[in-house]
């Protein structure tokens, strides 16, 4: 069976997004035509499917590292600050973009909080997590994706035919 792990991101993120943008819980939000995706961008995405783009390439990439935050998910988006004359510094992408992007995975089901352990305090017991990660039915969804696009990656890229 063909897993994720097997196609190159290229073909499998534009081939997920059209799954993704089929789903009722992942939409859009009214906000996101004006949004810059981080702080080192100039301009708002021209894309017009952008955001089921970047939801798609967030589920493969939760997917792939674990119980994943949203903090470690806007440095692997974010780029490099132009500081004019001084050395370029790391720039991190959009947190809000990301966390609305995992709240609608969330709802449809895709992934789901990991609780590692509940504190008390003046409020009451509280509970900590470490991150998100995929569930079964966005395990599934990410499989099904990548057999459907098995053929065309065997196509661009003969050796992976072995696999």
């Amino acid at each position: 069976m063909t897993t994720y792990y097997d196609i190159p991101a290229d073909m499998l993120i534009p081939a997920l997004a059209d799954k993704l943008a089929e789903m009722s819980e992942i939409s859009q939000p009214d906000w996101s035509d004006y949004v810059k995706t981080g702080a080192d961008r100039e301009r708002p995405p021209t894309q017009s499917n952008w955001w089921s783009i970047r939801a798609a390439s967030i589920l493969r990439k939760v997917a792939r590292q674990g119980p994943v935050g949203v903090t470690s998910l806007a440095q692997d988006y974010g780029g490099s600050v132009n500081n004019g004359s001084s050395p370029n510094t790391p720039g991190v992408a959009s947190r809000h973009v990301i966390r609305t992007a995992l709240q609608q995975l969330e709802t449809a089901g895709l992934v789901e909080l990991v609780a590692t352990k509940e504190i008390e305090s003046s409020e009451g017991k509280q509970q900590l997590f470490s991150g998100r990660r995929v569930t079964s039915s966005g395990q599934k969804l990410l499989d099904e994706v990548a057999h459907s696009c098995r053929d065309a990656a065997n196509e661009m890229y003969p050796g992976l035919a072995k696999y």
